[in-house]
């Protein structure tokens, strides 16, 4: 079976040699040194000035809401995962949908001022598919009306602007570190940003609210283990040659399906170093989405349709905010398998599939 994507392995024996350590320590979790050594390389990686290792990329998006004490309503994309939208409701917030670009997917920021209200309080935009939202022209909005902003960048990992990092835009950017993303832990996630003050507030509800005997604020458990960080110090060592792979395989993608002409591929901007992260495609229909993955399962290959439904659908979202292009993207988008070990041979497969179910049926 190929499926949509697979967890990259470091070499078993260093990954065990990290963790004779933790056995030799006898010191499990609650910040320790593995821990540490993680945030400290990934802080040089990314360079970036604050960042803490958490639980997962939901909890990050939950601490990062709460750390800006938001209440209220939440500009926000449709076109995203499901834990952007849940973290919002889960923190008490109103999301307010906005539409999405139709060539990037992600925020169309020329539509997000028309849904601010004196009751915004904050956008959390998502760099879908590891690509940039419009994050300058956003940090123009923000400061215009005063908004906090959280970027969602589950996915958005190695990826730059104009030479840096997109992580280190907006008030606070999350990551997940989930064994399905480029760059894993297991199960992980992070808080990024620029502000000390927001760095020690995160950091403290990220560990019940209390330090020591000293109960300061009200918090929660968004800790990591000395094993997940483990897993996090090897990947990272092959982070690089998992980044060229990604790009081969993208591009040999992308080479032979923009020559089909009747599927839509992700845009990608100039002025970005992509990580390579998804391979999108969006087709004519729903139907024709259906067909085709009922073409690809007869060959054993697994695509997902990510994202869907657009989340302004979601049954227990009580004011409806009508987005058409998410809407429509929604149901006509799959993302193909893309992973360190697909072979060429294996892509040239599924190319062959899409071929003929688009190309050749009579």
């Amino acid at each position: 079976m190929i499926p949509v994507t697979k967890p990259f392995l470091p070499p078993e024996e260093e990954y065990a040699k990290l963790l004779n350590g933790v056995w030799e320590r006898n010191w499990l979790t609650n910040n320790g040194p593995l821990v540490n050594e993680l945030e400290s390389k990934l802080k040089d990686f990314l360079n970036v000035k604050h960042l803490l290792y958490v639980a997962n990329g939901t909890i990050a998006l939950q601490l990062a809401l709460k750390s800006l004490k938001l209440e209220g309503g939440i500009i926000t994309t449709p076109f995203s995962y499901v834990a952007t939208t849940s973290s919002i409701l889960w923190e008490n917030c109103k999301p307010v949908f906005v539409d999405i670009n139709s060539s990037n997917f992600c925020i169309d920021a020329t539509k997000i001022e028309d849904a601010i209200t004196p009751n915004t309080k904050a956008i959390l935009a998502t760099h879908v598919f590891g690509h940039p939202c419009d994050v300058l022209a956003i940090d123009e909005i923000a400061k215009k009306h005063k908004l906090k902003v959280i970027y969602d960048a589950a996915h958005a990992f190695g990826t730059q602007l104009h030479g840096k990092s997109i992580l280190d835009f907006g008030d606070i950017s999350t990551c997940s570190f989930h064994a399905t993303k480029l760059f894993h832990t297991i199960e992980g996630g992070c808080t990024i940003t620029k502000d000390a003050n927001i760095a020690s507030k995160l950091n403290l509800k990220r560990q019940f609210g209390h330090v020591g005997d000293d109960h300061l604020t009200v918090g929660v458990n968004g800790k990591n283990s000395e094993f997940h960080a483990a897993m996090g110090l090897c990947n990272l060592r092959y982070i690089n040659k998992i980044l060229e792979r990604r790009k081969e395989q993208w591009l040999f993608y992308q080479k032979t399906l923009e020559a089909f002409g009747n599927i839509q591929l992700l845009t990608i901007s100039k002025d970005i170093t992509y990580n390579y992260a998804y391979f999108p495609i969006v087709l004519s229909s729903e139907q024709q989405l259906l067909q085709l993955i009922m073409a690809l399962k007869t060959k054993e290959v697994v695509p997902r349709r990510y994202f869907y439904p657009s989340l302004n659908t979601l049954p227990y979202i009580l004011d409806f905010y009508p987005c058409p292009i998410a809407e429509s993207t929604a149901k006509r988008v799959i993302c193909l398998p893309l992973y360190h070990q697909l072979d060429q041979n294996e892509q040239s497969m599924i190319i062959d599939v899409i071929n003929n179910e688009l190309n050749n049926k009579n």
